[in-house]
């Protein structure tokens, strides 16, 4: 398989500042152009012109319109600004442009946390802090400001400006049965950059777009804004209007809501709020860093003890409603993600498995059997050519199954 590599080129960068950027705060017009040449992208970016934005957004901004589906943005000391594209890594270079140092990434962080008291202090006591921030009128992200070797990284995510519409994410007709519920729990899992808050978001704006009903999601931080449709909707951000997940879960259940979102369950105390919340008549959804139904059943019991387990699993199996999983996988022409989709339904079969006293995790995968199979989608990419058969087993839940399925025709 030929290798592609991909330059963002800044050579029309002038500055000789280790952080050229950090010197181009009056000169923020730009022009972004695209070559492509024998195995090798290569994307410009010219700065011309003054508009007075800050020199940080004035990078950012040249980042964001390098190419379409940038995901990501790195800033690390030892190394060159970097975009992630499609899952690719992509060094920002140029012979003006040498790698930033402890105080440019210093600087950087500063500028995106600006004046936010409760960051700066997570940041200072904790070692990281998560923050959102935007660009006016261009995109909005989300942002990990960490301490690695006593200096600043930064991961910054772009977060899409208008909300998905489900039916266009690829995602399979079953998945807006989620929509129909009216009480129980959701779980959408996948592993990291698998488009989970994107589904969460197209969930939830779909049920503000039919039904009449109160929302509220508690997120961290908050990615996609909501307006009130015939829903009405309220957001809450962690930290800023709520000091936990869980506590904004439980208080939740005291604002009358018909449905919660949750944009993570990462720990035993938001687990258990949404359960709460899940058995009291709410229809809850949550993402879940797990590759599938069954390790996501696995992860839910394994935030707690034990001996809380029989009695959590049991709370499961009359809570929990479905469980969706999906990859997103670089199309052959790379010029776009597709996504494939797993769909666990928790029927009364399933139900009552899970409460039986000689349950064990192991079986999980057994019990919760899916009504839509990954890697039976993932064998369709693969006949249909649409994906590089190495990045389609780099994604199947059994690669060796799957290679055998497909050498059977």
């Amino acid at each position: 398989m030929q290798r592609v590599t991909k330059v963002l080129d800044c050579s029309g960068l002038s500055g000789s500042n280790a952080l050229v950027f950090a010197k181009l705060a009056n000169r923020c017009n730009f022009r972004v152009s695209s070559k492509m040449a024998a195995g090798t992208a290569t994307v410009s970016v010219s700065l011309e012109g003054p508009n007075g934005s800050s020199a940080t957004d004035a990078f950012l901004t040249a980042m964001l319109r390098a190419h379409a589906h940038v995901s990501d943005f790195i800033f690390s000391p030892g190394r060159v600004p970097q975009l992630q594209i499609h899952n690719q890594l992509i060094a920002i270079q140029g012979p003006s442009l040498r790698p930033l140092t402890a105080d440019d990434t210093r600087r950087i962080a500063s500028d995106l946390i600006g004046n936010n008291t409760q960051a700066i202090t997570a940041l200072r006591e904790q070692g990281s802090c998560d923050i959102s921030y935007s660009l006016m009128g261009q995109a909005r992200f989300r942002v990990n400001i960490f301490i690695q070797r006593g200096s600043c990284a930064i991961v910054m995510r772009v977060i899409a400006t208008q909300i998905p519409e489900l039916g266009r994410l690829g995602l399979p007709v079953q998945v807006q049965e989620a929509t129909r519920l009216r009480d129980g729990l959701v779980l959408v899992t996948g592993p990291r950059n698998s488009g989970k808050s994107s589904t969460l978001a197209a969930l939830v704006d779909r049920i503000n777009t039919e039904r009449v009903c109160h929302m509220i999601t508690i997120e961290d931080p908050i990615e996609f804004l909501h307006n009130h449709k015939q829903a009405t909707v309220h957001q809450r951000e962690l930290h800023s209007d709520t000091p936990s997940v869980a506590l904004g879960v439980r208080a939740a259940l005291r604002q009358a809501p018909d449905v919660i979102m949750i944009g993570d369950i990462r720990e035993r105390d938001t687990a258990e709020a949404a359960l709460e919340a899940a058995e009291t008549g709410h229809l809850v959804f949550s993402g879940l860093n797990t590759p599938d139904g069954g390790k996501a059943l696995e992860r839910m019991l394994g935030f707690f003890s034990h001996q809380e387990q029989p009695g959590v699993r049991s709370r499961l199996a009359k809570a929990l409603r479905l469980i969706i999983s999906q990859r997103l996988l670089l199309k052959k022409d790379r010029t776009a993600r597709v996504v494939v989709t797993e769909i666990v339904k928790v029927d009364a079969e399933a139900s009552a498995a899970m409460m039986q006293a000689d349950f064990s995790v192991h079986r999980a995968a057994e019990i919760l059997k899916p009504t839509l199979r990954l890697d039976e989608e993932i064998a369709k990419l693969i006949r249909a050519d649409a994906v590089e058969f190495e990045t389609a087993l780099a994604h199947a839940n059994n690669p060796e199954q799957l290679q055998n399925a497909l050498s059977r025709g």
